[in-house]
C-alpha cells in the first residue's frame, strides 16, 4: 500500500510537470517576443489610418498586421529604433507617438516652458502693479485744513461720531 501511494504521487509530480511545461509552451515564452516586447514599441506607435489611436490599442485589421510586423521584426532580432524608423519610412513622421526634435518639431519642445515663463513674468509685474495701486495715498493735512468744506465736512463727522 505505501509503494502505491508513492506511485500515485509521483504520477501526480509528473502530471503537473507537464501541465506547467504545457503552460508555458502556449504563452510562446522562449519562442519569440511577446505580447508585451511587441506592446512596449506599439505603444509608441499610432495607428496611421485612424487617428490619434496608438498602434497598441487599435482594434482595426491593419493595426493588427502592424503588429504582427513588428513581432517578425522583433523574431528577425531588429531592435526599437530600427522598427520605428521602418515605420516612419514606410508612414512618416506622423506615426510616431514623440515627434522628433528636429525641423519645426522642436517648437514642440521649446515653447511651453517658454510660454510658461512668460506667464509668470507678467503675473509677477501684474501683482507688484495691483500692490502699488491699491496703497492708500497718504493725505495732505496741509490742503484738508486750508480748505473750509474740508474742515466743515470733518467738523460734521466728528460730530456725529460723539
Amino acid at each position: 500500500m505505501k509503494q502505491s501511494s508513492l506511485k500515485w504521487i509521483g504520477m501526480l509530480v509528473l502530471l503537473l510537470a507537464l501541465l506547467q511545461f504545457g503552460a508555458q509552451s502556449a504563452q510562446g515564452q522562449g519562442n519569440g517576443p511577446t505580447d508585451d516586447d511587441v506592446n512596449a514599441i506599439a505603444s509608441q506607435l499610432y495607428c496611421p489610418v485612424c487617428e490619434n489611436v496608438p498602434l497598441d490599442v487599435c482594434p482595426t485589421q491593419a493595426c493588427e498586421q502592424w503588429r504582427a510586423t513588428i513581432r517578425d521584426k522583433l523574431a528577425s532580432g531588429w531592435n526599437e529604433a530600427e522598427i520605428k524608423d521602418y515605420f516612419v519610412e514606410q508612414y512618416g513622421a506622423r506615426v510616431l507617438a514623440t515627434p522628433p526634435a528636429e525641423g519645426l518639431n522642436w517648437l514642440v519642445y521649446i515653447l511651453p516652458p517658454l510660454a510658461l515663463l512668460a506667464g509668470a513674468f507678467v503675473l509677477v509685474r501684474a501683482v507688484r502693479t495691483w500692490k502699488t495701486e491699491t496703497e492708500p495715498a497718504p493725505v495732505e493735512r496741509d490742503a484738508a485744513e486750508q480748505d473750509p468744506y474740508m474742515a466743515r465736512l470733518e467738523e460734521e463727522l466728528r460730530r456725529r461720531d460723539a
